[in-house]
């Protein structure tokens, strides 16, 4: 699958139980800054169980077009020779980030304090996506962009000659805003703050410690104040990367609402600050056991048994939203086959994602038999029970790997067969989805 490529129909029929073991991808969020720091350290860092989906194949692209030698060895083990905070040559082409906003926003952030210029296009849906959440504080440290109309993509940006650091608050949720400061940050001279009013996912944060960055986190009346000094000498590292539970929530997700299904998701990260879907999913009774709680590359993992499971509709608070961002569509597809609604607040920022993830599953939930409410910061799904969902409609995908994945789950489960107008978009996070879903069972084809 490709998510550059001709669209490629999917259908999902109702399943019999889904049993095995799910090996899902590494985390994209750590595999994203893995090479990037990787790149800005002085030598060799070696990564293991880096996800291959093409948003990080694009930022792997990216840092060897900056000057850093990244070279596979082997499925998921990686080295990346780095050139040094600083050291970031000028790409002779246009940076292609295709689907990613997580990549192309960081890597803005890890040049935006070099003398250099770069180019940075993406996919037809990356490129509606609005960049100024980003180009904003970069131009405190003395970065220009130069983008279409509404700070969206293609976006010449012209990086700091003479950098200075900058103390920004976060105005939204965000952490790619919040990892772009904090990359920039590394080639400003002094510190760089960055205050966060909510926490969001701190994968940035402990990864940069890993490298021998000095930073610290202090928590205030104003927020969380995240303290950088700036210009180290980074130092290349040894990174495990997890498995990433935002992929693995699909497999999960489908076990609970297939009867009948056990299955076991191995290593998966436990991190506090990405772990709000399973949190809501056991307040709704689902039948998840975490075992072999340990750490892997400075992150808590567990080994994830899944059963089948009668679940109620609950209210997600929304302060709960910045650690499950990107498992709300699949969790409006669990709450369809809830007993009563389940009703998901604070989650405005769904709607500049790869598509706007609400409305798409609003319609999507709607066309398959679903009621639903939503405005412009609320998702809310009156539950049909389990098996309760009639499905036997095509949802359209917007391009979005989550939509995509999320709509086939509910075909899993749902009493007529499910389409999606395009999986090709699918590859930019969990290239195996498929093949994976078939092994545990699931009725799932292409065309």
């Amino acid at each position: 699958m490709s998510g550059h490529g001709a669209s490629q129909p999917m259908t999902a029929r109702r399943s019999g139980p889904l049993r095995g073991r799910a090996e899902v991808p590494g985390d994209k969020s750590i595999s994203h800054r893995a090479l990037i720091l990787g790149a800005m350290a002085v030598g060799e860092t070696r990564i293991t169980g880096l996800l291959e989906g093409q948003d990080v194949l694009d930022t792997a692209k990216a840092m060897r077009a900056f000057g850093a030698e990244v070279t596979q060895h082997a499925p998921g083990e990686w080295s990346v020779q780095g050139v040094g905070v600083g050291g970031f040559a000028e790409p002779s082409d246009v940076i292609d980030c295709g689907n990613s906003g997580t990549g192309v926003r960081l890597i803005m952030g890890c040049m935006a304090t070099s003398p250099i210029t770069a180019t940075f296009t993406g996919d037809a849906s990356l490129r509606k996506r609005p960049m100024g959440r980003v180009t904003d504080p970069l131009a405190l440290f003395g970065a220009r962009a130069y983008g279409r109309k509404g700070g969206r993509l293609p976006m010449t940006l012209v990086g700091a000659a003479e950098p200075v650091p900058v103390r920004y608050t976060v105005p939204v949720p965000s952490a790619q805003v919040k990892s772009a400061v904090l990359l920039a940050g590394l080639n400003a001279p002094g510190q760089t703050v960055v205050i966060e009013r909510e926490p969001t996912r701190d994968h940035s944060e402990r990864m940069l410690r890993g490298f021998g960055a000095e930073l610290t986190v202090e928590a205030t009346a104003e927020g969380q104040v995240i303290t950088l000094t700036g210009q180290p000498d980074l130092r290349p590292q040894v990174v495990a990367v997890p498995r990433d539970p935002s992929s693995a929530a699909f497999p999960v997700c489908a076990a609970l609402i297939v009867e009948g299904s056990e299955i076991v998701v191995p290593g998966v990260s436990r991190n506090p600050t990405r772990d709000g879907l399973y949190v809501t999913l056991l307040e709704m009774g689902a039948d998840i056991a975490f075992e072999s709680p340990r750490e892997e590359g400075g992150e808590p993992v567990a080994d994830l048994r899944v059963r089948f499971s009668a679940l109620k509709g609950v209210e997600v608070p929304p302060e709960r939203a910045p650690s499950m961002i990107d498992e709300y569509p699949i969790l409006s597809v669990v709450a369809a086959f809830a007993e009563g609604r389940t009703v998901m607040r604070g989650i405005k920022e769904l709607r500049v994602k790869e598509s706007d993830r609400i409305d798409a599953m609003a319609r999507g939930l709607e066309a398959c038999g679903v009621r639903v409410e939503d405005d412009e910061d609320t998702l809310i799904v009156h539950g049909m029970g389990a098996g309760g969902v009639p499905g036997g409609a095509t949802c359209a995908t917007h391009i979005d790997h989550r939509i995509a994945m999320s709509f086939l789950v509910l075909g899993m489960a749902a009493k007529h067969s499910v389409s999606v107008d395009d999986g090709s978009p699918i590859a930019t996070s969990f290239p195996a989805f498929l093949p994976l879903v078939r092994t545990l069972g699931a009725d799932v084809s292409e065309g």
